[in-house]
């Protein structure tokens, strides 16, 4: 029988969202700003689709005023763009989120840089990065902020461990490194030109993984006792949903595991509502 602990995120999350909306609740009932977030999705991505709803339902059900904008995947970049600039003028929208991926006629950077940093609550814009690597984060990006909620919420504290992220995406790898640093973590980070994996996997006391290739690490690879943070979300043909870490396999192998679905995933909604809250703080009070 496994003696490994679940890192349940659905109930971390629930809670994070409680306290959220108890805190909307107070401002409203003080006289201050509902918070408000909007949601861009260009295009018909399915998956992108299914986020866009979940996003705005949270928003919803924590008080927030929640605004979605749906444009066709023809949109000009040059459209998206002043849809943007209205909102970072709009004083009733604190927080902006366009949903990835994009159509490719439409550059990724230019449209990230265009949201205020005051209202970047995916937390990608270079300024919050950038705040984050000085170790003076504001918003943060919300899936590797989520994924620190979790180790705090099950007493793991990363201050001199030996964490290994795999993989190194502006979106989780980078910002998680970076999070772990701001922790006291010795951080290794490993991509597609790491020379051997599995022996760097073996030292690690923390082990977070986001490179989209279903059950791709293997248990054995793993240190025994070691904590692992899956942020993987893939589908196999079957339609079942697994992680990049061979979860069944783990479980027999690491200390605590997250997960897939019900681990990481509900948290980045969570962070997300954080964030807009933050924001409407930083900007209304």
């Amino acid at each position: 029988m496994s003696t490994a602990t679940i890192i349940n995120g659905r109930e971390v999350a629930a809670q994070l969202r409680r306290d959220i909306a108890g805190m909307v609740q107070a401002r409203i009932e003080q006289g201050r700003s509902r918070p408000g977030l909007a949601v861009v999705l260009v295009g018909e991505d399915p998956a992108s689709s299914v986020y866009v709803n979940s996003k705005i339902k949270a928003c919803e059900e924590a008080g927030f005023l929640s605004r979605s904008f749906h444009l066709a995947d023809t949109t000009a970049e040059s459209e998206l763009l002043a849809l943007i600039d209205r909102l970072n003028g709009d004083a009733s929208i604190h927080g902006i989120l366009v949903q990835l991926p994009l159509p490719e006629h439409i550059d990724v950077p230019t449209v990230v840089e265009r949201i205020s940093p005051a209202k970047d609550v995916d937390g990608f814009h270079p300024f919050n990065l950038g705040r984050l690597a000085a170790k003076t984060p504001t918003l943060r990006p919300c899936t590797p902020y989520g994924c620190m909620r979790l180790l705090d919420a099950y007493g793991i504290d990363p201050g001199g461990q030996h964490a290994v992220v795999v993989g190194a995406s502006n979106i989780v790898g980078r910002p998680a490194a970076l999070e772990l640093l701001l922790r006291g973590a010795t951080v290794t980070v490993c991509h597609v030109r790491t020379r051997d994996l599995p022996a760097e996997l073996a030292r690690a006391d923390i082990v977070l993984v986001a490179i989209g290739q279903p059950r791709f690490i293997r248990a054995e690879w793993l240190r025994p006792g070691a904590t692992v943070i899956d942020v993987g979300i893939n589908r196999l043909a079957s339609g079942k949903l697994v992680g990049d870490v061979d979860f069944d396999a783990a479980l027999d192998r690491v200390g605590a595991i997250t997960p897939v679905p019900g681990g990481v995933g509900p948290m980045t909604i969570a962070c997300l509502l954080q964030n807009t809250l933050e924001a409407c703080e930083a900007l209304d009070g």
